[in-house]
């Protein structure tokens, strides 16, 4: 029997424990590179949609409605008027004139208010609803409403989409809308609104006025 070198004795277990390790090295390659084709590949989340600017919106609520102001048709004698009314002294300031066109048509009429509280504009009571009448002759009717500050332009805005929406046809100019003012025409009546700051800055006042609109 034959005899090992002194050399060879100690390479042959190296040998071994090169393959082992690279057998390890392998097997370890291998299944990482099987988890990695069977794991699907992260996705970053898409982001959320920017959420829509809230639209205005005018409620269904039938008051929204200026029609409902106008309780006896234009051209009506005070005496036909089917509720009790007050006469109403109103003030025009001399100094700064009058504050509206509105106003000044309204000299040399007589204006009165319901005993009874006035029908509902948008969503309240009007602080004021007078209807006027020259040579005893309903020819004008105007109301209006105090909001919040922090509310009045936008429920201006969508009020006044609302009238011009079911206003006469464009061809006739029947409909403007501005920042704080809406005209109008609807059939053979005019209507005219504005919003308007309150000294304390809390409360806008916005007011319509509701006459015979003049022919086309």
């Amino acid at each position: 029997m034959g005899t090992s070198e002194p050399g060879d004795w100690g390479r042959c277990p190296l040998r071994a424990a090169r393959r082992l390790a690279c057998r390890i090295a392998v097997s370890a390659a291998l299944l990482a590179a099987l988890a990695a084709c069977r794991a699907p590949t992260p996705r970053a989340a898409a982001p959320a949609p920017a959420p829509a600017p809230p639209a205005a919106h005018v409620p269904a609520d039938a008051s929204y409605d200026w029609h409902g102001l106008l309780i006896a048709p234009f051209g009506s004698v005070l005496k036909d008027i089917p509720v009790e009314l007050h006469e109403v002294l109103l003030f025009r300031d001399e100094e700064h004139g009058s504050a509206s066109a509105a106003d000044a048509d309204t000299v040399g009429a007589e204006c009165y208010a319901a005993d009874a509280p006035a029908p509902r504009f948008l969503g309240r009571i009007p602080a004021e609803h007078l209807l006027c009448f020259k040579q005893d002759r309903l020819f004008r009717v105007q109301a209006s409403v105090r909001l919040a500050a922090a509310d009045a332009a936008d429920i201006f805005a969508a009020a006044c989409a609302g009238w011009l929406k079911n206003a006469a046809p464009p061809t006739t100019g029947a409909g403007t809308q501005s920042a704080g003012a809406c005209e109008g025409r609807d059939g053979d009546i005019r209507f005219r609104s504005r919003l308007e700051e309150e000294q304390d800055r809390t409360e806008m006042v916005l007011s319509i006025v509701l006459d015979s609109a003049p022919n086309p």
